[in-house]
């Protein structure tokens, strides 16, 4: 065994194993291995250690590694420390997550070359250190070939960690899976009496930390464990993460997302569920008819009063109008008054009817659901911790569900998130979830993620209305946020629709790092489907954020700022629309300020590079009108139906209805669902709404609806 450890010695693997061996004494490890892949005490056994061996292994390690330097001022982790037991039956490491099992036919398993985060130069600084630490201990190694008599001795730790940061320029490890700050260290290690919050600026560790504290934790326990978020396209990614961060605890933790578990949770027990996102915006559309005379007069905009039901009164759990009308309508700048909640309470029952009438839920229905389903019978395996990350954007039945999962005790519950970081409409306190932290709260200040080119044009966005602890009291807004990187790249580019092919295709052909490890970000569906064509089309290979898992494939990421939230990649792109106006309403002001947070999300993704693009259509090259051209499949364009062109204010691909006679380019127009509403009131079919390319249509068979294919729609919404 230790003959396979020390052939590895001669790719750059630190070896140090116990002068005298076999040794009688159990609560040291056999030997030291340190590389690419992390640090290992390793125990050379045919049999399981208990419990409290494998304890004291992990102890005598953590106290001789303990504050090794290593980059930006942060020092060696202890959770970031394995344990590993090499040997015929040496057990499954689940049963207590403390060490990882090994057979001689596993061992590759530790030099696995997607798990590698440390640099050769990193990894001598942590062997120098080790070999003056670890008495009983001498490195073994395989002799190496002559070297440059000037290049003999060890260099002093702080040149080798400066060399390693140089080397970090040229391609990033890392390194968190193994060096913690001290601040970030004691949070892994405190012991909490009750639910505990990290909050802080984007790229200050939040996420890591709740990692290494899940591992911690998983070392302290014997229960399961849970990580969920709201972000759908996240928990694959962290587990991905953590997989590289603890082998051993292979599925001791659960990585899922909010709605996700419930939904997992429900169908175990039978409850029945049935959500339909075509049949709620249905449900939403006719009650959006039905009062929209109203509530227009008081704000225009359809989703500003779908989120008022979605994030304030479903979202609060608010089941009357009285309890409407007192509620204080956190992040919501447009004041209403009591005449004024109960014109939106009429939008809210009519809405409730609908979906009864469907017999479908919504989501914040089927947290509920959750929630009641716990009340009248909890989990027979509880969770011993419950990590919850990108709190903000939970909404607040959503935390008491998470409350209700994680019960009381000390530990249970971690809540990490940053409120300037919201990119959902809305806001609570954590006190009104009933979750109380005072005394039990974390604040990250150093950013470790962005390197100070990208961090400062990250901080030019106006985006600190919603900066706070989480629990109201003031936190550290970005502007504020210590740089621990240098160096990094921006560019900006501003252009039209027209322009945008060859500037994209170009700025993603100039990418300084590979593709896999970049990202394209827009904020909108529309400009996401623009852009994914433009890529096809030049043969650049995307991936759908939602389907990311954090594993390398050659393809560039590409989603919506929601997708990409607590994500973070070497190089990233992003593409704003500034077909967004401010009129200075109270509403406007909300939107505003919430792109602004949204505009921050984004740019802090990239770590070394960024590069901001600006669609900008106001004022459109005025083209003269040219003669019909032939297509690119040698016939004329008008019979065509992948090149015809519509006619103005018609997008190329629209929607329609079984049986009507109108294109629409919005699938949401307020006189195609008012159309819907006549046909059911009439007892007539209503169908629902397919897209189809204006292509497709044969001439004369459809118009162009005169509601949303005109000049006024199309500024609206940046066409």
């Amino acid at each position: 065994m230790l003959t396979a450890l020390l052939s590895r010695t001669g790719t750059g693997w630190r070896l140090m194993v116990k002068a005298a061996l076999p040794s009688g004494d159990s609560r040291s490890a056999d030997a030291f291995l340190i590389g690419q892949t992390g640090v290992f005490a390793l125990l050379v056994s045919d049999k399981a250690p208990d419990f409290e061996t494998a304890n004291q292994i992990l102890r005598h390690a953590k106290e001789r590694f303990a504050g090794i330097p290593g980059p930006q001022g942060r020092s060696l982790a202890e959770s970031a420390i394995h344990v590993a037991v090499i040997g015929q039956g040496a057990g499954d490491p689940r049963q207590d997550g403390v060490h990882w099992s090994l057979t001689e036919s596993s061992l590759d398993r530790i030099f696995r070359r997607d798990a590698l985060h440390l640099d050769k130069r990193l990894v001598a600084v942590i062997a120098a250190q080790a070999e003056r630490r670890l008495r009983g201990y001498r490195p073994l190694a395989l002799p190496q070939p002559d070297r440059d008599p000037g290049t003999a001795g060890l260099l002093d730790v702080t040149e080798l960690i400066d060399d390693q940061l140089g080397a970090a320029q040229r391609r990033p490890f890392d390194s968190w899976l193994t060096f913690l700050h001290p601040q970030q260290n004691a949070i892994v290690k405190r012991d909490y009496s009750g639910p505990a919050r990290i909050s802080g600026p984007a790229g200050t560790g939040k996420t890591v930390v709740a990692l290494h504290r899940l591992r911690h934790l998983a070392r302290l326990s014997t229960g399961p464990l849970l990580f969920t978020t709201y972000v759908h396209s996240l928990p694959s990614v962290i587990k991905t993460a953590f997989d590289r961060l603890a082998p051993e605890l292979d599925g001791r933790v659960e990585f899922t997302n909010l709605h996700a578990w419930v939904r997992h949770f429900l169908a175990g027990r039978d409850v029945p569920v049935h959500v339909d996102r075509r049949k709620i915006d249905t449900a939403f559309g006719f009650a959006w008819m039905a009062h929209r005379e109203k509530l227009q007069v008081i704000e225009p905009s359809v989703d500003y009063w779908r989120t008022e039901l979605d994030r304030v009164i479903k979202g609060r759990g608010i089941t009357t109008l009285a309890g409407y009308v007192a509620v204080q309508r956190r992040g919501r700048i447009l004041r209403l008054d009591a005449s004024q909640k109960a014109h939106v309470w009429d939008l809210y029952t009519h809405y409730q009817r609908g979906l009864a009438e469907r017999e479908v839920h919504d989501y914040n229905d089927l947290i509920e659901l959750g929630r009641a389903e716990l009340a009248k019978r909890p989990l027979e395996t509880p969770y011993a911790g419950v990590v919850v990350d990108e709190v903000q954007d939970i909404p607040l039945c959503g935390l008491r569900l998470l409350r209700d999962l994680a019960g009381d005790g000390p530990n249970r519950l971690l809540l990490v998130g940053d409120g300037q970081q919201q990119v959902y409409p809305g806001g609570w306190r954590l006190s009104d979830a009933g979750i109380p932290v005072q005394g039990r709260g974390e604040i990250l200040k150093v950013n470790y993620r962005n390197r100070a080119e990208v961090l400062g044009f990250a901080r030019r966005f106006d985006a600190t209305n919603r900066v706070d602890d989480l629990d109201g009291a003031d936190g550290v807004a970005l502007r504020a946020a210590e740089s621990a990187s240098e160096g990094g790249t921006t560019e900006t580019w501003r252009g039209t629709s027209g322009e945008l092919p060859g500037a994209l295709v170009e700025a993603v052909g100039k990418l300084p790092v590979r593709r896999d490890h970049s990202a394209l970000i827009v904020f909108h569906h529309k400009d996401l489907g623009r852009c994914v064509e433009i890529l096809r089309a030049a043969g650049i290979p995307t991936l759908a954020l939602e389907h990311y898992t954090g594993a390398a494939d050659g393809k560039l990421k590409v989603g919506t700022v929601h997708r990409a939230k607590g994500l973070d990649f070497e190089a990233v792109l992003v593409l704003e629309n500034t077909h967004e106006s401010v009129t200075g309403s109270q509403a406007e002001e909300e939107r505003r300020e919430l792109r602004g947070r949204q505009h921050l999300v984004a740019a802090t993704r990239a770590r070394d590079f960024l590069w901001w693009g600006v669609l900008d259509d106001t004022a459109p090259e005025q083209k003269p009108v040219e003669a019909e051209e032939d297509c690119v499949h040698d016939m004329p364009v008008s019979w065509c139906s992948l090149c015809r062109k519509p006619p103005p204010n018609v997008l190329s691909h629209g929607y329609r209805t079984s049986g009507g006679n109108a294109y629409h380019n919005d699938p949401d127009c307020t006189w195609l669902r008012k159309g819907q509403g006549r046909a059911h009131r009439q007892g007539m079919n209503v169908h629902d709404v397919t897209r189809l390319a204006w292509g497709s249509v044969a001439p004369g068979e459809l118009e162009p609806c005169e509601f949303c294919c005109s000049p006024q729609w199309m500024r609206r919404h940046g066409h």
